[in-house]
């Protein structure tokens, strides 16, 4: 059964993958290689997991405004995520999802530790919509 979130669409466009969820926020320069997609922050908690074709669930971003262009960088690369979730987007985020052509979604009205890694999702950056494949945990 699939659970249907609304937030607010921030970048436009439809992306659908499995989830990867981060309790902490990501620093796109320096934090993620542009070439692989590959999380290189070695103290996160999602480090050397790779992030193409995957709905990116996390709080917010960290870091230089460059993590824009490494946004677009991955989306040159074929190594973007599918789509992005924040809590609360700021505007490396965003600027960098909408140049890259990521779907981005925030404010979904849940906790994001609710939803949980490998479960299918689709971000639709058009209505703000979040379609969750699966049961959200329960804590």
């Amino acid at each position: 059964m699939a659970v249907i979130m609304h937030g607010r669409g921030l970048s436009r466009g439809t992306g659908r993958g499995p989830v990867l969820v981060s309790s902490e926020p990501i620093s796109f320069l320096g934090g993620v290689d542009p070439e692989t997609g590959e999380i290189t922050e070695r103290s996160h908690p999602l480090s050397g997991k790779g992030i193409a074709g995957k709905v990116l669930v996390f709080p917010h971003g960290k870091g230089s405004t460059v993590g824009s262009y490494t946004l677009y960088a991955l989306a040159r690369n074929g190594k973007a995520p599918a789509g992005m979730v924040n809590e609360e987007a700021e505007p490396i985020i965003v600027v960098g999802a909408i140049i890259g052509g990521i779907p981005l979604i925030d404010r979904p009205g849940i906790a994001l530790t609710l939803l949980r890694d490998g479960v299918m999702a689709r971000v639709d950056g058009d209505t703000g919509e979040l379609e969750y494949e699966g049961e959200l945990e329960a804590h």
